[in-house]
């Protein structure tokens, strides 16, 4: 009978065995996906984008800020103080401690609740890579399986570089090298060994240790772990003192640290075919410099304040005070770029990007009232005339079809109605007329009625069909576009400038330089260009707005120490304000308007809103860059000459002496 009942007992435990073998075989076998997960590690790596000195702009990451960081790079020291706290027998185990586990079990029992797990830093790594944190005897059979199938897959070192890119180390700070950038602003290798064991400290409850909430506690939790390493002799005890005397300086830093957010954004747009961007360890290098960017930031709100201050004095008289607008839709744009390359060195969207971040430089389509203006000089110069030749600054009517709301946007026109829909009257901005001028004079103090009789010598159609060559888009095809009606974002005038400043050859303004990827493998991103005029044709529009700012409509950007070249333009009512200028390497382009497109305000024309900030700019600029180009060079074929005590400057293509251009402007009837 004993017999008998023994032989059952053996049967079943037998069949018991079976079953727990085969249940540990499914499970061992079924978790072959979970394996590949830790072996073939991927995690999600932050890009970075950084400016062209090397200097860090901002993280940009999707939902784990995490930079990768090999074995060979995480120092013995930090190796050591994890071990000492978390599994000091970890390279003489298979994956599993059993002695730690029979001790925590016996403390989880005495104590009857859950105070201390047993887990080695293998079984740590599978359950954050490829299990929940269950507690359940599933999960945990599954853990250990999965543990020792690691240990069997990778080396040691791999499992520990596996766990220190893996691990959250709170703050957001996923992985050992951005907890120790974001904690400590210090690579791995210059952590003094109090900060590695604040760092080691974390994992066991990111949230409480936290240095920047906790330091008490995340001081005292590195103490243990000091002490324990003394304990263990791997640590000397002047280490250990001088270590627990320590007080690290801890940084609570935003996660993406974005020093340009309007350049942030418009990087992200521009690369936003790479499926990865965000989750692949690129590094970006713009052309942007920093400190360009800031001089930039500082330049747009220096001049909107200076716009809000006119406009608040204006208000304490009490004739003033009618339909002045509120403050909070006046914003601004700054576009900077180098003049020959076509290198984007700063960028602003406009004043404040936590409070909107709509790309002001890159999205806003504004009219450029008379920044226009030397587009259609130039076009002057190349079919002949030059800036001595002369043209009548006189009133004239239209009798034509034209269309009149963008001719009512367009710069400062004073359109006046004869006959309400066939007649069509600009005037000059000073309502005045001067009679017969020199181009020079025309562009100079932005004549519209002179420029509009040019116009009228050089033919519509023509003017027009140049103005596409210059590689402008969606031109209105009536006069209005001549006086400004043309609308461009910053970035787009800044393409378009660059004929000027980038003498003759239009250069498209690019952001990136390179991309680098995490096997680093570069893209490089070149300049593309176009030529449009000769060096010496585009020097006489450049002569011309030098004197826009020595004393013309641009006097306010006038800078001491360095030759500058510009145009004022503003569009009707003064709703858009711009200054578009540069110097002999940098330029430019400065937009101020109301995001509601209503006018800035009384007075506040492209002349008194724009050339301020430029001039802010180029001030502060200088300081940092004392060696900057300072004078224009007068290209060979270039020719002076002096008429009346003033001086012109001509080419054998644009020259006052052709009498057949004289004969043109003298003879041809424009009344």
């Amino acid at each position: 009978m004993f017999s008998k009942i023994k032989n059952s007992i053996l049967i079943a435990l037998i069949l018991i065995s079976l079953v727990v073998c085969a249940y540990m075989v499914r499970i061992f076998f079924t978790l072959s996906e979970n394996l590949e997960k830790i072996t073939n590690y991927q995690p999600n790596i932050a890009t970075q984008i950084f400016d062209r000195k090397g200097r860090l702009i901002a993280n940009v990451f999707d939902k784990e800020l995490r930079f990768y960081t090999s074995f060979d790079e995480i120092p013995p020291r930090m190796i050591e103080a994890l071990l000492a706290v978390e599994d000091t027998l970890f390279f003489e185990h298979s994956g599993i401690n059993f002695d730690a586990i029979s001790r925590a079990m016996i403390k989880n029992l005495i104590a009857r609740k859950y105070l201390e797990g047993g887990s080695t830093l293998t079984q740590q790594l599978v359950k954050n890579i490829a299990l929940t944190r269950d507690k359940t005897l599933d999960r945990k059979l599954k853990e250990a399986l999965l543990s020792f199938q690691v240990e069997q897959a990778l080396s040691k070192e791999e499992i520990l570089e596996r766990y220190f890119n893996e691990t959250f180390f709170g703050h957001g700070y996923y992985g050992i090298k951005s907890a120790s950038l974001g904690y400590f602003k210090k690579p791995l290798k210059s952590l003094s060994l109090k900060e590695i064991a604040m760092l080691v400290g974390l994992p066991r409850a990111p949230s409480f240790y936290d240095p920047t909430r906790n330091l008490e506690f995340s001081l005292s939790r590195a103490n243990n772990i000091l002490e324990r390493m003394r304990n263990l002799g791997w640590i000397s005890q002047e280490e250990y003192l001088s270590s627990i005397a320590e007080v690290p300086k801890v940084y609570s830093q935003s996660l993406t640290q974005n020093k340009a957010p309007y350049v942030v954004d418009e990087v992200l747009r521009q690369l936003s075919y790479i499926p990865d961007l965000k989750t692949n360890g690129y590094k970006i290098y713009l052309n942007i410099d920093l400190d360009y960017q800031q001089i930039a930031q500082e330049a747009i709100i220096y001049g909107r304040q200076r716009v809000l201050d006119r406009i608040n004095d204006r208000q304490k008289t009490p004739k003033e005070i009618s339909n002045e607008p509120q403050e909070d839709t006046l914003n601004g744009a700054m576009v900077v770029t180098e003049s020959k390359s076509g290198k984007i060195l700063a960028l602003v969207g406009g004043v404040n990007h936590s409070q909107s971040s709509f790309n002001r430089a890159t999205q806003a389509k504004r009219q450029m009232g008379s920044s226009i203006k030397p587009f259609i000089y130039q076009i002057a110069f190349d079919n002949g005339y030059a800036p001595a030749s002369q043209v009548p600054d006189v009133a004239r009517s239209f009798n034509r079809t034209f269309d009149k709301q963008s001719t009512r946007q367009s710069e400062n026109q004073d359109v006046e109605n004869m006959d309400e829909e066939e007649y069509w009257r600009p005037k000059n901005f000073t309502k005045s007329f001067s009679g017969v001028v020199t181009l020079k004079t025309a562009l100079t103090k932005s004549l519209n009625l002179a420029t509009i009789n040019l116009v009228e010598l050089i033919g519509f159609d023509k003017m027009y069909n140049d103005i596409e060559r210059l590689g402008f888009e969606n031109i209105p095809k009536d006069m209005s576009v001549i006086l400004g009606s043309l609308s461009l974002s910053p970035l787009d005038a800044a393409r378009e400038y660059s004929i000027f400043s980038n003498q003759g050859t239009l250069v498209y303004p690019y952001l990136i330089n390179r991309i680098v990827d995490k096997e680093g493998n570069s893209t490089q991103f070149e300049k593309e260009e176009e030529p449009i005029t000769s060096k010496e044709q585009a020097f006489l529009t450049t002569s011309i707005l030098q004197d826009v700012i020595n004393k013309g409509t641009g006097r306010q950007a006038k800078v001491k120490g360095i030759a500058l070249a510009g145009k004022t333009g503003t569009s009707n009512d003064n709703i858009d304000a711009w200054f578009c200028g540069y110097s002999p390497s940098i330029q430019v382009i400065v937009w101020y308007g109301r995001d509601d497109n209503s006018p800035i305000g009384k007075h506040e024309s492209g002349g008194v809103v724009a050339p301020a900030p430029f001039a802010y700019f180029f001030t502060n600029l200088l300081k940092i860059e004392p060696g900057l180009k300072r004078e224009f060079e007068i290209p060979k074929g270039v020719y002076k000459q002096n008429i009346k005590g003033e001086t012109y400057y001509y080419t054998n293509i644009s020259n006052p002496n052709n009498s057949d251009k004289l004969e043109n402007i003298q003879q041809k009837p424009i009344f």
